[in-house]
């Protein structure tokens, strides 16, 4: 990729210390705490809406848990395959090296769903009104991380000459899209408002979940035009990114169950 020369007005930033505070032996990182701020956001949306379902506190706290649970796994699980793969051929245990750094949305995505169906099960409800529940709980937590990646200084976007462009040290003295704002801004704030607002009005079953779906889909897939690919994947002959195709089944999906809902909701 053709590099861009930097203006000397860009902003140099090199991340900051990840580890906030040390407590006794315990580490408290920034990318940490970005994940208790996404939880604990979640448990107060859920709970100040708890009496629309037949659910008590205790079926809250494993639904919450059992999600938080699945983004773990399912977004380390996700990242390896989807995006290291062939490392992950030649060393399986690279799986569980979860201190080397690795998650990915889609994967945690994988997983929450795997959450939401237990939870559906054993509360004998239906996944697509639980997936309902749970939607709107989820972004304030993606934009929440994207903060995180911003200050770990990971995750840069791709070179560009734009005023705001910021130079990533690790990434070689170019000025680059902060794309990990961007996705803090689509994926976190304007995800939310959307879906909040969308799940205020009785809808059918699916429609909410589909809502969250179609729109992060269409907010990924536009963002990743702007974020640097992985070195070890690049784009593929289309143009487009692995993040891309990925976003794309999210897209489809999320529209059929808005146009299904729509078609058996009983007004």
């Amino acid at each position: 990729m053709e590099e861009t020369l930097v203006a000397s007005t860009h902003w140099v930033f090199s991340g900051i210390d990840p580890i906030l505070v040390n407590i006794g032996p315990l580490a408290v990182r920034w990318y940490g705490l970005m994940y208790l701020v996404g939880f604990v956001a979640a448990y107060y949306l859920a709970k100040s809406r708890l009496q629309l379902t037949g659910w008590n506190e205790d079926d809250l706290s494993d639904l919450l848990f059992w999600g938080f649970m699945g983004v773990i796994l399912g977004g380390r699980v996700g990242y390896v395959l989807f995006y290291q793969f062939s490392y992950f051929l030649s060393d399986p245990l690279y799986l569980f090296k979860i201190w080397e750094g690795g998650m990915s949305f889609h994967g945690g995505l994988l997983g929450v769903i795997t959450a939401i169906f237990l939870f559906a099960k054993k509360k004998q409800s239906t996944f697509l009104v639980v997936g309902d529940f749970v939607a709107p709980l989820v972004p304030i937590g993606l934009g929440a991380g994207r903060i995180g990646n911003f200050l770990n200084a990971e995750l840069w976007g791709r070179t560009t000459d734009v005023p705001w462009g910021i130079i990533f040290p690790a990434a070689g003295n170019v000025a680059r899209h902060p794309s990990q704002l961007y996705q803090f801004a689509l994926e976190g704030v304007v995800l939310f408002t959307v879906v909040w607002w969308y799940s205020k009005k009785p809808r059918g079953a699916g429609a909410v979940g589909g809502m969250f779906l179609l729109c992060y889909g269409v907010f990924r897939f536009i963002v990743e035009f702007f974020r640097e690919p992985d070195a070890h994947l690049g784009l593929y002959a289309t143009g487009l990114s692995q993040g891309q195709y990925l976003s794309l089944p999210m897209v489809m999906l999320g529209a059929y169950l808005i146009y299904r809902a729509q078609r058996t909701h009983v007004k």
